[in-house]
């Protein structure tokens, strides 16, 4: 994985063996026109009073990476709701996207949360997931598992720049939380200095989830990044709050 420069703007390629059909970039938060604290390549709209600014970011996104049409943005809730954006007909309240047409851009926003990408070694479909520590626990990478098509042991998937355990420290609430529906996701908290407080792994969570699914070791890649840690390139809602941008991963089939 590397984050390399298309046409001004820095971005972050998947080091997966997709085919070549498939396009896919996590975006950073360098080369856009939004202000501090959102500078400068804020995507998310409904974070910065500055709308023209994200705006004009969205177009430059677009015509940057030459993506085959506008993204396919959806409304995400920390829900478990996916959608085939090919029978999107609006915005609409939905934490994971899926499409096996060409030419449809699946985008989620984050600032912490994991993205994270599916295809397969044909191309034939394309998912992107927005999956914080409510969405993994409640089933948002299992309902989109279930319902991409063509989900065989041909799948791939790549884990999109997010909050590292390092970083991620949560109350007892939420590791028990994930104890209760998994006693193994023990080996996934380690204590914090403060008491009754742990260091969450969404990536280990996430990857051995998709292993319980079927996907081998080696067809799951990604997860080398920190939002928190790397404030040059990326946003973080946990280490700025409410002055923090979003940044978008996407997917498609090119065709």
């Amino acid at each position: 994985m590397a984050i390399v420069k298309i046409d001004g703007l820095s971005v972050v390629q998947p080091n997966w063996n997709a085919p070549k059909n498939i396009k896919a970039f996590t975006t950073t938060r360098l080369g856009g026109k939004s202000n501090i604290p959102f500078d400068s390549f804020n995507l998310g709209l409904n974070v910065d009073v500055n709308r023209d600014a994200t705006i004009s970011n969205r177009e430059q996104l677009i015509q940057a990476l030459k993506l085959p049409e506008p993204p396919r943005w959806v409304s995400q809730t920390h829900s478990t709701i996916v959608h085939d954006v090919s029978k999107m007909e609006a915005t609409c309240e939905a934490d994971a996207t899926f499409t096996t047409e060409s030419n449809q851009v699946c985008a989620i926003l984050t600032a912490d949360c994991l993205p994270i990408l599916l295809t397969n070694e044909q191309g034939s479909f394309v998912a992107a997931i927005h999956a914080g520590w409510r969405g993994l626990l409640n089933g948002i990478l299992e309902n989109t598992l279930k319902a991409s098509p063509f989900l065989d042991h041909t799948t791939i998937a790549w884990l999109a720049p997010a909050i590292s355990q390092k970083a991620f420290e949560v109350g007892p609430e939420v590791k028990e939380a994930f104890l209760d529906s998994d006693s193994s996701y023990e080996s996934f908290f380690v204590n914090s200095s403060r008491a009754n407080h742990f260091f969450a792994d969404l990536y280990g969570i996430a990857r051995q989830k998709l292993e319980q699914f079927g996907l081998a070791k080696h067809q799951i890649s990604g997860g080398e990044y920190c939002t928190y840690t790397d404030s040059t390139h990326f946003y973080s809602y946990r280490r700025d709050g409410k002055d923090s941008g979003r940044q978008a991963t996407l997917i498609w089939m090119e065709g």
